[in-house]
């Protein structure tokens, strides 16, 4: 057996045992099983998996393929199994995947979900090389559920041009997910470029230690894989807006301490990979100053979020969306094209498929009290249209709830389809051809919203109205060093940023008329003791001096 042949059977038990080639630093050019031509992107996976030959089981159990969890933990609904997830939770963005798949899937795992009929149990329709890619030129078409072009495309939108990936190379150099990898999806949720989340987007390619601490070259140099450890290609961290479970988190104390501000910042015991990062780049830093500041902050830590200190603004490089009228969508060019109108630096503020727009850069978070856990509203759930705004995913957590902190979010308001006889929000059909009934095809809402409503399974009147929504979300990127963090005053004053945090006592916020006059009357008593103790001081001075 040849060298070539030697490596590639010791590469193929390493995965047999469940070891991980990127870890162990093997070459994947070496493999002639990869050194080839493929025509399309299904044949990348088959040679994949013809070593990883365990791999598909676990991916097809994942978040990232199924877009969707059962819990029996959703707040309001404890003891009822409901599926959750990205492929049944409403949104005010694009709404709903449903009905409008291949245009929501382009950033799926796989290939082909185009309708509710995809097979999941098809290990071929799995993309490898979507988080595996380290040539940085591997993309998918916008509107292709998920497959990359067969030959170069210009996407009609955004005249960008899309290559034919060369599946050759990029098959033959796969590593670990990067920055990059992960952020082609994750950094253009809701459409577009940090149009969603408000911490994630292109600046974390490359941030400087003031805009990111952990991804930062000159700070813990970080990757998104050093958080987000996967096992058996499950990957810790789950979105707050389409989970309700507090488990599975990436939390701040995975490695930092109880006490980061008097004893010492890392824990000594950290078994991911993060670890290995700070351990001889971080961790013998020197240990914290023991003072009475440092300590109050440590007292802090028990009912405000690291983040909330931590994260002053969020978007601070990219404008994020903060609200979308749908309701103002329809208008059009004397050339009957979608009208768009732009800001000053370039950002859409109207768009004729979509509606009207506000944008914040550079922002400040708004802050509740939060456990972790969220009610969300499912495809088909009935609602109060009484309540309004409406909650799209309500947030739980109270002042001395258990586990309840002070959290910095990021609020995102807007307008939105409701059946109002059903009392259920609409799924519209945005994307499809000229006659599908697809919003962005034909450009009449009861159409959109008969097709979306029945390829949901969702009743519906045909009846329309808008109604105005909220979709809170809770900020963990854009993590300051301490000398970029909020100060004692940011918060504690009459008109600081937790001035709408319901309930509990703000120092520097709050005010009683009681308390306040007796603190009047201490300082006048003080005061007037100060004056009293000082005449007899004096009286009794002049006496001796007499005697």
């Amino acid at each position: 057996m040849g060298r070539k042949g030697v490596f590639f059977v010791i590469s193929f038990l390493l995965a047999a045992a469940g070891l991980s080639l990127f870890a162990s630093g093997v070459d994947h050019s070496k493999f002639a099983e990869l050194n080839r031509s493929f025509s399309k992107p299904e044949d990348v996976t088959a040679a994949c998996l013809k070593c990883h030959n365990n791999v598909a089981s676990d991916i097809m159990k994942t978040n990232h393929w199924l877009w969707t969890r059962k819990t029996d933990k959703m707040p309001g609904r404890e003891g009822k199994t409901v599926d959750v997830g990205k492929k049944n939770v409403i949104n005010n963005f694009c709404i709903a995947v449903t009905s409008n798949e291949p245009r929501c899937t382009s950033c799926h795992i796989g290939y082909g979900w185009k309708d509710g009929k995809f097979d999941f149990t098809d290990q071929n329709k799995i993309d490898c090389i979507v988080c595996h890619d380290t040539t940085g030129t591997y993309e998918k078409f916008p509107t292709g559920a998920g497959y990359p072009v067969a030959k170069d495309t210009v996407f009609p939108a955004s005249k960008k041009l899309f290559k034919k990936p060369d599946y050759k190379k990029i098959a033959t150099t796969v590593g670990k997910p990067g920055k990059q990898t992960c952020g082609s999806c994750h950094f253009y949720g809701g459409g577009g470029h940090a149009v969603k989340h408000g911490a994630l987007d292109k600046s974390l390619l490359d941030p400087s230690k003031e805009i990111d601490v952990h991804m930062s070259k000159d700070g813990g140099g970080m990757a998104c894989i050093d958080c987000h450890v996967s096992e058996n290609h499950d990957i810790k961290g789950q979105l707050y807006t389409v989970s309700v479970e507090n488990k599975d988190r990436i939390s701040c104390e995975r490695c930092h301490t109880r006490y980061p501000h008097t004893q010492t910042l890392f824990v000594e015991n950290q078994p991911d990979r993060s670890y290995d990062i700070f351990k001889n780049r971080l961790y013998k830093r020197e240990k914290p100053v023991d003072n009475f500041t440092h300590r109050v902050l440590d007292k802090h830590t028990e009912k405000i979020a690291c983040q909330t200190c931590h994260i002053k603004f969020y978007s601070t490089k990219f404008k994020t969306k903060t609200w979308w009228d749908w309701s103002k969508a329809g208008e059009k060019t004397p050339e009957g094209k979608p009208k768009v109108v732009k800001d000053d630096e370039g950002y859409p503020v109207y768009d004729g498929m979509k509606g009207e727009f506000k944008l914040a850069k550079n922002a400040e978070p708004e802050y509740f009290w939060f456990n972790g856990q969220s009610d969300k509203i499912l495809v088909g759930d009935k609602i109060d249209p009484d309540k309004r705004p409406l909650q799209i995913n309500r947030i739980t957590g109270e002042c001395g709830g258990a586990d309840s902190k002070i959290w910095p979010f990021k609020v995102m308001r807007g307008k939105q389809l409701y059946d109002p006889e059903n009392k259920t929000l609409v799924i519209p059909k945005l994307f499809g051809p000229k006659g599908s009934g697809a919003y962005w095809s034909d450009w009449d809402w009861l159409k959109a919203s008969e097709t979306g409503m029945r390829e949901a399974g969702v009743p519906f009147s045909g009846k329309l109205d808008w109604i105005e929504t909220e979709m809170y979300w809770p900020l963990t990127h854009l993590v300051t060093p301490s000398e970029n963090a909020v100060s004692c005053d940011d918060c504690h004053s009459r008109k600081g940023r937790l001035n709408n945090v319901q309930a509990c006592w703000i120092p520097g916020r709050d005010r009683s008329l009681v308390l306040d006059i007796l603190g009047y009357l201490l300082v006048a008593g003080s005061f007037a003791g100060v004056i009293v103790h000082g005449t007899m001081r004096h009286v009794s001075s002049k006496k001796r001096k007499e005697d």
